[in-house]
């Protein structure tokens, strides 16, 4: 049995209309899917240091 948690995320527009493109291109049944992909996929291979390093910071909307 699955174990999901509801959350509320904000997304600026482009950001949303990216993901959208995701679960479209990838067939995904929902945006929920294609975070919780991208979470997993940061989780086992990503290296946090690396992701989350002030170079790799990217704010396009601050």
């Amino acid at each position: 049995m699955k174990n999901k948690d509801e959350i509320s995320v904000e997304l600026e527009s482009d950001q949303l209309t990216w993901l959208d493109q995701i679960v479209s291109d990838y067939d995904f049944p929902d945006e929920s899917k294609a975070l919780r992909v991208l979470i997993d996929y940061a989780i086992q291979d990503g290296d946090a240091d690396l992701i989350f390093s002030p170079e790799n910071m990217r704010c396009q909307h601050c």
